[in-house]
């Protein structure tokens, strides 16, 4: 089974859904989505997090992303 993360759009809500492609990048096209042999792969993306001035906490486009299985 394959897997894919998306979330919904945080610049436009007439966007949608995006998916992450890879590189901390999320594009609209679903045919451009990266795809994951496990869900524990795609669990490591989405459990991305930064570290800014000693604080670490996850983005906002992460905390609500979802995987996805296909």
């Amino acid at each position: 089974m394959a897997y894919h993360i998306k979330t919904s759009s945080v610049l436009s809500s007439s966007i949608g859904d995006v998916y992450y492609k890879s590189d901390n990048t999320w594009t609209d096209v679903y045919a451009d989505r990266k795809v994951y042999a496990t869900e524990d792969e795609a669990l490591a993306d989405k459990n991305t997090t930064v570290t800014k001035n000693g604080v670490t906490y996850t983005p906002k486009h992460w905390a609500n992303a979802t995987i996805v299985s296909e």
